[in-house]
């Protein structure tokens, strides 16, 4: 959903940058996925066809942090 967004921590040795993937248009996502020491965040389509992608080695990873959409659906509510 637009607005999903995935902020990552990742260590360099000399100290920390922060990466951030948004799903930039209506009806694309964003995906996580961990894998072989492999950190993957995907913006995708409504097929699943990848847009962009960003890779980071776990063992660096520090954080990861996920930001749904602020949305109005029915659940927002209760």
């Amino acid at each position: 959903m637009k607005g999903d967004r995935v902020e990552i921590v990742v260590d360099f040795g000399d100290g920390s940058r922060n990466y951030e993937v948004v799903a930039t248009r209506a009806g694309r996502r964003v995906d996580v996925r961990i894998a072989r020491g492999v950190v993957e965040v995907t913006e995708v389509t409504r097929t699943g066809t990848p847009v962009r992608t960003a890779r980071f080695m776990a063992a660096r990873t520090l954080a990861l942090v996920e930001y749904p959409a602020s949305g109005t659906g029915a659940l927002d509510g209760e």
